[in-house]
């Protein structure tokens, strides 16, 4: 009896947890986005200790792995992880250095170039109209001629109340904004650093949690998936940062060849925001073409062309040749998933869409290959 009770209970349970899911849909989705919210440093802690880990794994392979020495045994993760974000800081400060002295002498050349530009429109505005003109145009002269002094106080102090109030704002805005991000990736790398020293001992804690509350074959499934997508998404960052270099360094070699300016910044640059799928480069050719520009207008505009037709290749051959061959997903799937990832959840969808999809195309495979065997085994099998 207490058998036949149990599917209609649950059917009850899920039907009303759907039902209080979509009354309180608003609710529901304000709360979740509160968690996540009060939860961003752990978030991007967790994503950071990754990253650093696929590197430090690496670094842990080279760090005398034949040495039975305890003192060397002990001291392998601490080492490998201060040259895993040594290395990361390395690469940042190293792509900065490079982009940031070039990009504010373009800034400079700029405002060298609008200076003169400046000065003769105010010096054709003033020979135009005259002092007077100007200043009846703004309201200053009364009637007779007389200036309008309590028009001129009256304008001052408005201008001065309303420039200091926004200037106060703006400052109190960007001074808040950068405490928190500040704060965020403090707290996120000293999140990273406890998961990656004690990632061994997490790892056992969790799977002994799942093996307590699920059954034997829901565990070696879940275990099965996690595997998967785990290693889907290792090969894809290393396929991503693989991808980028490749992007950067035929960006130097085309802009060296055709003589544009800036080529090894704009192809490190380029390189650099090419970790985004697809859409990454034409971030960096938007920085490109700016600092060109100050240089040579008909440049830039040649440079955004060269850029396109190389985008273009990359995002059509290579990205899914280099991409998915080490993903094991063939080059027609990585740019449906990036196509479909993208129109969903914008970068965040490139930048998920595809290792998803490799993981999903895996388990699928392995399912049909298995469902396959067993089916031919069955049919090899005589009848008893």
């Amino acid at each position: 009896m207490k058998q036949e009770w149990k599917a209609p209970l649950r059917m009850g349970a899920v039907l009303f947890g759907l039902y209080l899911a979509v009354h309180y849909w608003g609710h529901l989705s304000a709360l979740a986005a509160l968690a996540l919210s009060a939860a961003l440093p752990l978030v991007l802690g967790a994503i950071i200790a990754y990253a650093v880990n696929i590197l430090m794994s690496m670094y842990e392979g080279w760090y005398f792995p034949k040495s039975q020495n305890r003192t060397v045994a002990k001291s392998r993760r601490p080492v490998c992880l201060l040259l895993a974000y040594a290395s990361l800081i390395g690469i940042v400060l190293l792509i900065v250095g490079m982009i940031l002295p070039e990009l504010i002498q373009s800034f400079t050349l700029l405002l060298q170039e609008l200076t003169p530009i400046l000065r003769k429109l105010n010096v054709l505005l003033n020979e135009s109209l005259g002092p007077n003109q100007l200043a009846a145009l703004s309201g200053l002269l009364a009637a007779d001629g007389t200036v309008n002094w309590q028009e001129l106080a009256a304008k001052v102090v408005n201008f001065l109340l309303t420039g200091l109030g926004g200037v106060m704002g703006s400052l109190v805005s960007l001074f808040s904004a950068t405490v928190s991000a500040a704060f965020t990736t403090i707290v996120s790398v000293i999140f990273s650093i406890y998961l990656l020293i004690g990632k061994e001992n997490l790892s056992r804690q969790c799977a002994l949690v799942l093996k307590t509350y699920l059954k034997p074959s829901c565990y070696a499934r879940l275990l099965y998936f996690l595997e998967t997508l785990h290693s889907c998404f290792r090969r894809f960052v290393v396929g991503q940062c693989t991808e980028a270099v490749i992007l950067g360094l035929l960006c130097m070699g085309g802009m060296m060849l055709f003589q544009f300016p800036y080529a090894s910044m704009v192809g490190a640059l380029i390189g650099f925001t090419a970790l985004i799928p697809v859409a990454g480069a034409y971030i960096g050719a938007g920085v490109g073409a700016f600092m060109i520009f100050t240089v040579s207008p008909i440049k830039a505009l040649l440079f955004l062309v060269f850029i396109s037709v190389l985008q273009q290749l990359e995002g059509n051959l290579i990205y899914p040749k280099v991409v998915g061959s080490s993903i094991g997903l063939p080059g027609i799937w990585v740019l449906a998933a990036v196509t479909i990832g993208g129109g969903v959840l914008g970068i965040g969808g490139m930048l998920l869409a595809v290792p998803l999809a490799a993981t999903l195309y895996q388990i699928l495979r392995d399912d049909v290959s298995r469902r396959s065997q067993s089916s031919s085994a069955s049919k090899l099998t005589p009848p008893v």
